[in-house]
Parts: structure tokens; sequence; C-alpha cells
């Protein structure tokens, strides 16, 4: 009986060590040495107008966005540094210049820009200027990147009133920026939330961000938009 659970203890461990290890190794022999990739406007789907955002992990800015009813898509990648096609090593060690972020591909006629920017304020810390929640580092941080004077304004407005509502006790220290180049990172990056489930779900719920989003927001943080 003791050898029969000393064996499915070590069954148990064995099976642990592989969930975790596979990934990582498989990443690291296929993906993990190549360089991220310019995205050009040309790459943007048809009939689609472009959010990029930055809040932290961009595994944790996928997915509330990607169930939205209008998006076509969401990319992760880098952007607001010098260097070119830089890899995630390069932009996780800080010297770079870049921070993690999303570009967001939505159907304006489906869903807006500011209904974009209210999903992304219930995402972030926006009073947190040395990065979000785990991740610490300019390269945690957080920004709006517009594309246009129309998306300027608008950010600048849904910033204002947040800051305004009383919901904050900080300052809201979110930039509003210009867009500038944006690369997309390493294929086993995008998705992670979906090829690697088990582990986003461990870093995700030991990060602090959805403890920190459910005090902040309460019943608020709920998303009152069409879901595909």
């Amino acid at each position: 009986m003791k050898r029969k659970r000393i064996w499915t203890a070590g069954i148990i461990v064995l099976l642990l060590a592989v969930m975790f290890a596979v990934p990582e190794i498989y990443s690291y022999v296929t993906e993990r040495n190549y360089e991220s990739e310019e995205v050009a406007a040309s790459e943007v789907p048809e009939g689609y107008e472009t959010a990029t955002l930055a809040g932290g992990c961009f595994w944790c800015m996928e997915p509330p966005f990607e169930k939205l009813k209008g998006v076509h898509s969401v990319v992760s990648g880098y952007t607001g540094g010098d260097v070119e096609n830089p890899t995630y090593e390069e932009v996780s060690s800080g010297g770079t210049g870049h921070i993690e972020s999303v570009q967001v591909y939505f159907d304006p006629e489906v869903i807006s820009y500011e209904q974009i920017l209210d999903v992304f304020w219930k995402q972030i810390n926006p009073t947190d200027d040395e990065g979000q929640f785990v991740d610490r580092g300019y390269q945690y941080t957080t920004a709006v990147f517009y594309h246009n004077e129309q998306q300027k304004q608008t950010a600048e407005q849904s910033r204002r009133e947040l800051g305004q509502s009383g919901r904050f006790d900080q300052d809201i220290v979110t930039p509003v920026v210009e867009a500038e180049t944006f690369y997309r990172a390493e294929e086993y990056h995008q998705d992670y939330y979906k090829k690697n489930k088990l582990r986003y779900d461990y870093y995700r719920g030991n990060s602090g961000r959805d403890q920190y989003l459910e005090d902040t927001w309460g019943e608020d943080l709920k998303i009152n938009l069409p879901k595909k």
C-alpha cells in the first residue's frame, strides 16, 4: 500500500513537471530565439480600426478584448522603444525602451473606440507608473497609443473622466501618446491563455491583478458589451 502511494505521488509530480516544462522547452526550441516582426498598416484587417494599448503583461490583455463582439483579433507585441525587432528577452530585461502592448483590431460599426477604452481601464491599475501588479519595471507600465487625432481626443477625455470618477485615491498616470512602430511578439506569446491555459491561470491567479480589479471596481467590473 505504501509503495502504491509512493508510485502515485511520483506520477503526479512527473505529470506536473511535464505540464510546466514541455511548453517552455517547445517554445525555446521553436520560437524563443526568433525576433519580433513589425506590423504594417496593410496587415490590419480591412474595415477594422486599431487600438494600441499597454496594460502590463500582454498575456492578460488579450482575453478581455478577444471575447467582444466586433473585435476581429488581438495581437501581443512591443512598442515605444528604439530597438528594431526586439526579442522578448530584450524587452523583459528593460533595455529596449519598449513596453508590452496589444493591438486590438475592432469594427467601429459594432464597438466604439470609447468602449474599447472602457474595457481597458478595467484591466489595469492606472495609478501605477512603475509596472503592473507582480511585473515591475517600465516595460510593464501602462499607456494608450493613439493612431489619429480623434483617438487622441477620445482617450484624453476618457482618462479625465476616470480621474474625476472618485474611484482612485491617486492620480491617473497612464499616458496618452502617439502610436509608434508596433512589433508582433514571438508566436508562442500569441493567445498564450489558450495555448498554455494551466500556466496562464496559475500566473494570473498569483499576479494580484484580479484581486486589485475586484477591490477597485466591485460589481462595476462586469463588462456589459455583446460577446461573440
